[in-house]
């Protein structure tokens, strides 16, 4: 038989002639639930005259209430059951007051009024925009702009990333953490620019300022006891006001150019310093060397003096004599001219061309030889014979 048969659901047959007993009438089921209800409860029902309703008896009124205050009390336990994921907490409330934290789970507590709860979400990286509005070109002014240690007013955006850290702690302690939160971002911001330069500000210490107002704004949210971790405050922006843009663009080219000429300046200063001090250096060197010299050299001639004068005392004429013979040959043999003995010499005479050219170079080698030139070429007998010094001494002399 199939579902959409009107018969469907009404006995079949005559229940009295034995046979088959189909399922039970639906429609029948309800009309029947429905005249009980309305006896419980005294109604009339609609339509046309129906004969007075029988007073209900002590049982049917028992039953019927309760099966219904069986229904509604498991409707209202199985309000209880609630569901925390992975990245969340729940907070059960009795009466609006902490009961317990619960863990991630298929959880029950109960039924409202007697107990509620909340779920706060531990894991999400939750972001505040300080100064600005999704974009760094949606500027908040009353926000944004902040005064240096210099006395300057600086346009600074920047967002803080943070989490939940203690699920109690920020639904309890404060009445709107989100907001708490960006309080003390901006009051940490603006205490840390307060402590800062302008070009520190905008060139050198970015690291150095999120750093600390990060520092600064966990210090702030522990003592209101927020239950929440900063993760990293991130500057997007920091420029002067757009009214002195200008001017302070020429100030910035105005820096740059004294910083190039002053690293010029001690560019050139490294150069030329080291090389004065190593000229220094040498030069007093040189001078400490010639000192240390000279005074050797007196010392030494000081030294000699006085052995030469221990030793003219001995003997005064062989020492006259020993430092005349030494003060000749050291004035002669500075000179470029050769004296020769003939008296002692024979008739032929050699100059030893050599040693003239090395102590005396070419122009002695010169003279030299035109002294030779000059020379006359002495006579010798046909018949040789013995010769003697004497015999000859007086024809030299006549030929001179």
């Amino acid at each position: 038989m199939s579902l959409n048969d009107p018969n469907w659901g009404r006995q079949g047959g005559n229940r009295g002639s034995g046979g088959n007993q189909g399922p039970p009438d639906l429609d029948e089921l309800w009309r029947s639930f429905n005249r009980r209800l309305n006896d419980l409860f005294g109604r009339r029902g609609g339509g046309g005259e129906r004969p007075p309703p029988s007073q209900p008896s002590g049982r049917m009124l028992g039953g019927g209430a309760g099966v219904l205050i069986a229904l509604v009390l498991g409707v209202w336990l199985a309000s209880g059951f609630y569901i925390v994921d992975a990245a969340s907490r729940g907070v059960v409330l009795t009466f609006g007051r902490y009961a317990e934290e619960t863990n991630p789970g298929l959880r029950w507590r109960l039924p409202y009024p007697l107990q509620s709860h909340e779920l706060v979400n531990l894991a999400s990286l939750r972001t505040l925009e300080v100064g600005y509005r999704n974009s760094v070109k949606t500027k908040v002014l009353k926000e944004s702009l902040m005064l240096t240690d210099d006395e300057n007013i600086v346009d600074l955006q920047f967002a803080v990333q943070y989490i939940v850290r203690d699920a109690r702690d920020f639904l309890f302690n404060n009445k709107r953490p989100d907001e708490s939160a960006m309080q003390a971002a901006e009051s940490a911001m603006r205490e840390i620019i307060g402590k800062s330069k302008m070009d520190a500000i905008l060139y050198e210490s970015r690291e150095a300022i999120q750093l600390s107002g990060q520092q600064l704004m966990q210090q702030i949210l522990d003592r209101y006891k927020t239950g929440i971790t900063v993760s990293r405050i991130t500057i997007q922006s920091a420029q002067p006001p757009e009214q002195v843009q200008a001017a302070f663009d020429d100030a910035v080219k105005a820096g740059q150019d004294r910083e190039r000429q002053k690293n010029e300046g001690q560019a050139y200063a490294r150069d030329v310093i080291p090389k004065a001090s190593g000229t220094a250096s040498r030069l007093t060197q040189e001078a400490e060397g010639y000192k240390q010299r000279v005074i050797a050299n007196a010392e030494g001639e000081a030294s000699r003096f006085r052995q030469v004068l221990a030793e003219y005392a001995k003997a005064p004429a062989v020492t006259r004599e020993r430092i005349y013979i030494e003060t000749m040959q050291q004035v002669l043999s500075s000179t470029s001219k050769i004296i020769l003995d003939t008296k002692g010499s024979g008739n032929l005479l050699y100059l030893p061309l050599d040693k003239l050219m090395q102590q005396g170079g070419v122009a002695s080698m010169s003279e030299a030889q035109q002294s030779q030139r000059a020379a006359p070429e002495p006579v010798l007998p046909a018949d040789p014979g013995p010769r003697s010094r004497d015999t000859l001494r007086p024809r030299e002399r006549g030929e001179r």
